[in-house]
């Protein structure tokens, strides 16, 4: 006979295993709070402190020229808001106390506060002492909200060197960019607690005073004097708009230290206002464009054949004015008034830029040689400068892919290479400095970061270096571009506009003058590029030449450069 099924029993039995479940889930959590309360106390209190602790906000840096002229710095202002579910005022009363300090009418102050929005933004951009003194009101339905803006007191001036920063994009450009990490590092951080309103809360730690205070940045000191700056803008503009020409750019550099004194680039732009910009108008295409550089690259043919022992100072080559190499028939710019010079020496190549001498000393040097050689004057590679978007330049390697007679002979009068104007400055600065070259830079840095960030290396024997430097003074000093008492080692170069689009050189040139000052002990190098100027008669000595020889007297009277004759 089967057992009878007992209901209640069974159901005892589900109870019972519910209890067991319960005790042991209670269990648990009694011993999870235990480990929370009692064991790991610290460690959640800090999570809970972590959660209501603020940071100050950190401005960034300023950034200042080498005397230090403020160029960019972070403007601090408020917005002043009215919390309308805290209003213990009506709107009449609060505009009358508001209307003195936010300086709006009365009138128009009560039509705000009446919104029906639940936060009213009363005055936007309020400066800091007029903020302190609304909030020392004490006025529960008056709230502020910080804000900091990066501004250039000096507008346009070295535009393309500083960038822009946009502090609520973290957006940035040039040296604001470059410089991230020293311009927002503060020494200190300071922290606060803060209730769930976001109101600060006094501990008996909390330092009442030092959470008045903003925190700032490192300062950044650059290279760039402002004088110098501006005194290259200026006579840059006075010829791009005479000449109606696309673009262009000055640098200045300091010979022995490789620090550059002014980087001014055309077309200007205001960092203020970046966004009306375009991309093209805001690219420091100084640094960031490649172009044939023309006969201001024989002075580096010529250092090549003194390096690698090919010619001296009394080498003499025969000029026919015009050679054929393979399907290439290259002559001399003067080839109609003087179409066979005959043996000439090495201050006429440089006078007059022979290109048929310029390609007889490089096809002295083997493949090899000549290209060693500018690539110790970093022709082909980023020269280091701490701006973003270098290019590297155009040098092909003759053992990656075989130069042949045509590539060498254009490489010599500044065809076969395509160039930065940094990377020209920088490798005739390498001659005005004796024959070491030193990396460009634009921050001024201290004894211990110029040995981490600069490199210096000879590239050049002194004496070859000098002996280049004499040739160049005496083309000089035998034409129009001298400079009373002073002695200028100099070469002009113009150079054909590639078309990309149409794969053929167009109708424009670019035109360039490079040199240095007083060439016994220089103390400025400069270069000058200006890309696509109109009209006849367009050429280095007569676009480039006048802005060179402008900038360099006003550098003169700027920097009390004095005479060496």
């Amino acid at each position: 006979m089967k057992p009878r099924y007992n209901k209640n029993r069974e159901f005892d039995k589900r109870i019972d295993y519910l209890r067991f479940v319960f005790v042991v889930i209670i269990s648990i959590l009694v011993a999870h709070l235990f480990v929370i309360q009692i064991l790991d106390l610290k460690k959640f209190r800090n999570k809970a402190k972590n959660q209501r602790t603020s940071k100050l906000i950190a401005l960034r840096g300023d950034i200042v020229d080498r005397n230090n002229m403020k160029l960019a710095g972070d403007k601090i202002s408020y917005d002043i808001f009215a919390i309308k579910k805290d209003f213990d005022h009506t709107p009449e009363e609060l505009a009358e106390i508001l209307s003195p300090h936010l300086q709006i009418p009365k009138a128009k102050l009560v039509k705000k506060l009446s919104s029906k929005s639940k936060v009213i933004l009363l005055k936007k951009d309020v400066d800091r002492k007029t903020s302190n003194a609304i909030m020392r009101l004490g006025l529960r339905e008056i709230s502020r909200d910080l804000k900091n803006k990066r501004v250039y007191p000096q507008e346009t001036l070295a535009s393309h060197v500083l960038g822009f920063y946009n502090p609520n994009a973290d957006i940035a450009a040039g040296i604001e960019q470059t410089a991230k990490d020293r311009l927002e590092y503060v020494d200190k951080n300071l922290r606060y607690e803060k209730s769930r309103r976001g109101d600060i809360i006094y501990g008996i730690g909390t330092d009442p005073a030092k959470l008045s205070e903003l925190l700032k940045g490192s300062t950044l000191q650059l290279t760039l004097n402002s004088a110098v700056q501006h005194v290259c803008e200026k006579a840059l503009y006075k010829m791009i708009i005479k000449s109606k020409a696309k673009r262009g750019a000055v640098i200045v550099m300091e010979p022995s230290t490789g620090d550059i004194l002014a980087l001014a680039v055309y077309p200007f732009y205001n960092p203020n206002n970046y966004a009306k910009y375009s991309m093209t108008q805001m690219k420091n295409w100084a640094i960031t464009d490649i172009y044939p550089p023309g006969s201001t690259f024989k002075i580096l043919t010529l250092a090549s054949g003194f390096i690698n022992k090919k010619i001296n100072k009394n080498t003499k080559v025969l000029d026919t004015g015009k050679v054929d190499i393979g399907d290439w028939h290259i002559t001399n710019s003067n080839y109609k008034k003087n179409p066979y010079p005959g043996l000439i020496d090495l201050v006429y190549l440089l006078r007059y830029s022979s290109n048929v001498d310029a390609i007889r000393v490089a096809l002295l040097m083997s493949d090899e040689e000549f290209y060693n050689t500018l690539r110790s004057f970093n022709i082909g590679q980023k020269t280091g400068l701490d701006l973003p978007g270098e290019s590297s330049g155009l040098l092909p390697a003759p053992h990656i892919r075989k130069w042949g007679l045509a590539k060498k002979a254009s490489m010599g009068y500044g065809y076969g290479a395509s160039v930065t104007a940094i990377q020209m400055a920088a490798a005739v600065n390498a001659i005005a400095n004796k024959g070491v070259w030193v990396t460009p830079h634009i921050i001024k840095y201290s004894p211990e970061e110029a040995e981490q960030k600069i490199a210096k290396r000879r590239v050049m024997e002194e004496i070859d270096a000098k002996t280049l430097t004499e040739l160049l003074v005496k083309a000089i000093d035998s034409g129009k571009a001298g400079i009373d008492g002073y002695s200028l080692a100099a070469k002009t170069g113009t150079s054909r506009r590639y078309d990309d689009k149409k794969n053929a050189f167009s109708k424009y040139y670019y035109t360039s003058m490079v040199g240095f000052l007083p060439a016994s002990n220089p103390k400025v190098t400069i270069y000058v590029v200006i890309d696509s100027a109109q009209g006849e008669n367009i050429y280095g000595s007569t676009v480039a030449g006048p802005v060179f020889r402008e900038i360099a007297l006003d550098l003169i009277k700027v920097l009390n450069i004095n005479p060496d004759r």
